[in-house]
């Protein structure tokens, strides 16, 4: 948390001032994110209500009592942490550190809240900071969370970067953690395509986590966004990375596996997304690669679409006549629209020479007539010629 610590006064002056807001960003500092109680008593009564009771100069919110059996006295248990927390919170040096790096606030009912996130139900973020020259609302309306394992293998590295190089020249954006591995070749795999993306930390916007992609994160924030639910200066956790995860899910129309284990971070992602009825993709790879197990098993027992390239994803997440995937080329020769008996008559004509009616019967497996019928018929359509000693096909067509 931002460390410093402000005195009893002090506190009691800021929490009385409080706008909804800051008192959102306050929350983001002092409760563990996706915490359903306390987003439910927000939901009733507002964020800065809730920060006042915590800081000790307001009473009880009285929507607690309107709660589940047991839930007013689960959040007073609650209250001591979150007290403490407060008190330990210098809010003039959090606000310092978010100017300090350009990060912004963002809001329920903000116009860069992507709505997309209320899907999550009383698990929405109270807030979320942000930095980057992107619109956080707008680059999420076509988005695709693209993740996967972070010691990923040369052949996920490169389908990651490829198919978000694909998506970002349709016009989407990738969204992911920018970890080392599946992460960081999805984010630069859409950079490549001069397309913005999102990169969604566990950790405060202003710690470059991992320290690898320093450079990388300054590239997003040119025309991407980095966001996050903890406040600037937190340094990621353990646990943090899967209460971050269910954002992932959330903001994107559907969530591609492309590299995983069987026990993996991207499972507890898809997850997310398959609670939140989103398109669960996966990436096959080989059968005796350890990496792609988690990837099988989402396509074996969660039915998860087989994703291959952009197109692929499209059709799971587009829009019908806008986004959908061209019909494989499959060109239809006039031989494939032969009845059963013509194409079997027609297998029988000899490749080399030519050969008389009844030896194309016998080799076809028909009776005579059948095979004359045929054979005349499939001269008038070019398939056969007649020769001095029998049947041929045509010269042309002879291999």
């Amino acid at each position: 948390m931002c460390g410093g610590r402000s005195g009893g006064g002090k506190v009691a002056a800021v929490a009385a001032g409080l706008d909804d807001p800051w008192a959102r960003a306050v929350l983001t500092a002092v409760a563990n994110p996706a915490d359903e109680l306390l987003g439910r008593l927000l939901d009733r009564c507002g964020a800065a209500p809730v920060v006042a009771w915590i800081a000790g100069t307001g009473a009880e919110p009285a929507a607690s009592a309107e709660l589940a059996a047991g839930a007013a006295e689960k959040l007073r248990t609650r209250l001591d942490r979150w007290r403490a927390r407060y008190e330990r919170l210098d809010q003039d040096a959090m606000r310092a550190a978010a100017e300090a790096i350009g990060a912004r606030l963002v809001c329920p009912g903000d116009p860069e809240w992507p709505t997309q996130l209320d899907d999550l139900g009383a698990a929405r973020p109270y807030a979320l900071w942000t930095r980057g020259g992107g619109d956080l609302r707008f680059a999420a309306l076509r988005s695709v969370a693209v993740v996967g394992a972070r010691a990923a293998t040369a052949y996920g590295a490169h389908v990651a970067a490829e198919l978000c190089h694909g998506l970002g020249e349709r016009g989407w954006t990738t969204v992911s953690g920018g970890a080392y591995g599946i992460d960081g070749a999805a984010h630069r795999g859409a950079l490549a395509a001069d397309r913005p993306t999102v990169v969604v930390l566990a950790c405060g916007v202003d710690v470059p986590y991992p320290c690898g992609h320093s450079s990388l994160f300054q590239r997003i924030a040119a025309d991407g966004v980095i966001l996050s639910e903890w406040p600037p200066g937190t340094v990621p956790s353990r646990h943090a990375f899967l209460i971050r995860n269910r954002v992932i899910a959330a903001l994107s129309r559907g969530t591609v596996v492309v590299e995983a284990k069987t026990r993996s971070g991207a499972l507890n992602t898809a997850r997310h997304a398959r609670e939140l009825g989103r398109a669960v993709m996966a990436v096959p790879g080989p059968v005796t690669g350890e990496m792609s197990a988690g990837c099988h098993l989402l396509l074996r027992e969660w039915q998860a679409g087989c994703v291959t390239g952009a197109a692929d994803v499209l059709d799971q997440v587009g829009l019908i006549g806008e986004d959908m995937a061209p019909p494989p080329d499959a060109t239809v020769l006039p031989r494939d629209r032969l009845d059963p008996t013509s194409a079997a008559i027609l297998d029988a004509v000899p490749a080399r020479g030519a050969a008389g009616p009844a030896t194309i019967a016998v080799t076809a497996g028909h009776d005579l007539d059948t095979t004359l019928r045929c054979l005349g018929l499939l001269a008038a359509g070019g398939f056969v010629e007649r020769a001095p000693t029998g049947w041929r096909l045509p010269r042309r067509a002879a291999p």
